[in-house]
């Protein structure tokens, strides 16, 4: 797999850029087809799985707001890349590619996000706090 913690040459793909709560639709999505290392290194993706089997890209619509909850809590995210992975134990991974406000990329699996709105007072707030580098906690 690669990601952004095994990947030296990647930089926050696709869009380098932070956003904040009114231009995070910018981000470009990667959709239509299940990325490569090619689309990686060419900042078109977030990651590439290449150790499953049947992978097939997800229908949904992208790019998406998301809440991640993750070990920390929970965190703003923008989804720009969905997939579908089979592991060799025929385990299906529904996989995210993210973009956070400060412009980093991460990935997720579907089962650990809230697909929200740009509405929702809980990612507004979470961007908001991301961007404003203030705490969110109570």
């Amino acid at each position: 797999m690669t990601t952004p913690d095994t990947d030296p040459d990647f930089d926050s793909a696709p869009d380098s850029g932070g956003y904040d709560i009114d231009d995070w639709s910018r981000l470009v999505a990667f959709t239509g087809r299940v990325a490569t290392l090619d689309d990686v290194q060419a900042k078109k993706a977030v990651f590439a799985l290449d150790d499953t089997e049947r992978p097939f890209p997800l229908d949904l619509d992208l790019p998406q707001p998301v809440i991640w909850w993750e070990e920390d809590g929970e965190q703003a995210a923008v989804a720009v890349q969905a997939e579908c992975h089979t592991t060799a134990e025929g385990e299906e991974m529904e996989v995210v590619g993210l973009i956070l406000p400060d412009g980093e990329a991460a990935i997720a699996l579907l089962e650990d996000l809230d697909i929200v709105d740009d509405t929702d007072p809980t990612w507004r707030k979470l961007v908001s706090s991301a961007v404003d580098g203030v705490s969110t906690e109570d």
